[in-house]
């Protein structure tokens, strides 16, 4: 393994993975890096997206797995994972680029963050020997792990990624990212590192996928466009029920997952209760839950202490046209920008991090954010698997 050979390229080439919460397949990014620290420069190159088929998502979203169908699951993943990264490195061959390393985030199956959790830890799987036996290639992975070993949450780690990619050098100014994967959160990007914070805001993706999966039998996995939103009409009732959850009042560092606002855990029960409405009025509903709670998250969390210039919006959520418009109206002091406009697809922001992530590990660089997450310092996160 030659570390100083890697560390001493001009610039390195990787493929970073990542599947998140809402368990809908794995987005593998092909990015460019030179350097490392605050000085790194990033550079997208290209994606690559392989689905996960319905049977297979409903497994890895089961609430009740054996410690045999974690284990079988983990070389499972690990497989999907591997063949994300060959199609990312089929699409690198044709641009006649040479990947130099993958970084993969695995597949969250438990996440239980101090202080809130006595007995804590994480759990990420998609086994790393597989990818690098399958590809050939070095394989970073684990993040989590390290800062949750010191004291933080292990979560979010993209503030790190988010900082390098959106702050402005020429002239200060301050950026608020938000996130809508299955998860959604918030990085504030300020002209100085340390300044930097980020924390879940609550579900985004997670619940609304949820909702159609149960109340369609699976027939739908997403709302596509935001289509059964527009349609319906909100449930004053239910959305005061989804609203009223301890998570939206704690006071950042904080992080959450399915552990809190999985479907099962979530909504099962309280949208079997409510049968008497149309799938269309409660996916409404549960949409609007989802906007509010990341508006107020904003207003209570960061328009008290921060002048935001202007926000840049990422992941798959932006694809939902109802909930990308209730955010937008509700936040009208603020000029709103998708990651596409520029340049970069809304479901790479991720994968683009956890290949700036490996890359730092490589480097032997701390990359965690430890006024974000609660650490008791600066890490160098991730584990490497040979080649």
């Amino acid at each position: 393994m030659d570390l100083d050979g890697l560390r001493n390229k001009k610039a390195r080439f990787a493929i970073g993975l990542m599947s998140g919460t809402s368990g809908d397949g794995i987005d593998a990014a092909i990015v460019r890096l030179k350097g490392t620290g605050h000085s790194l420069a990033v550079k997208y190159i290209d994606q690559f997206h392989l689905p996960y088929d319905n049977a297979f998502r409903t497994r890895i979203l089961s609430e009740h797995l054996s410690v045999k169908d974690i284990c079988t699951l983990n070389f499972e993943v690990g497989e999907r994972f591997a063949e994300a990264a060959q199609g990312a490195l089929a699409i690198a061959k044709e641009k006649e680029i040479t990947i130099d390393f993958i970084a993969s985030h695995g597949q969250t199956m438990a996440h239980y963050p101090p202080p809130n959790h006595v007995r804590y830890g994480t759990l990420q799987i998609g086994e790393s020997a597989v990818i690098a036996e399958r590809t050939g290639l070095l394989v970073v992975s684990d993040f989590r792990q390290r800062d949750m070993a010191a004291g933080g949450q292990g979560a979010p780690l993209v503030p790190y990624a988010d900082w390098l990619m959106w702050r402005h050098k020429k002239e200060p100014k301050t950026v608020a990212c938000l996130n809508l994967g299955g998860i959604a959160n918030f990085t504030v990007v300020t002209p100085e590192f340390d300044d930097v914070i980020a924390f879940d805001t609550g579900p985004a993706n997670m619940l609304i996928d949820g909702a159609v999966r149960l109340l369609t039998r699976g027939e739908r996995n997403f709302d596509r466009d935001g289509a059964m939103a527009k349609e319906g009409i909100v449930v004053d009732e239910f959305m005061d029920y989804l609203l009223d959850h301890s998570f939206f009042d704690r006071k950042p560092p904080k992080s959450t997952g399915k552990e809190e606002f999985g479907a099962e855990v979530y909504l099962r029960d309280a949208l079997a209760s409510r049968k008497e409405h149309s799938p269309e009025d409660l996916v409404a509903t549960v949409t609007t839950a989802t906007a509010k709670s990341i508006v107020e998250a904003y207003n209570r969390f960061l328009k008290p202490k921060y002048k935001i210039e202007h926000m840049v919006v990422g992941g798959g959520g932006v694809k939902n046209k109802a909930l990308m418009s209730m955010i937008i109206k509700s936040l009208r002091d603020v000029q709103v920008y998708t990651m596409e406009q520029y340049g970069i697809p809304c479901n790479a922001r991720e994968a683009m991090a956890f290949a700036i992530l490996g890359n730092e590990t490589l480097m032997n660089t701390a990359a965690n954010v430890p006024q974000a997450t609660g650490a008791s310092g600066p890490r160098v996160l991730g584990k490497i698997t040979p080649a």
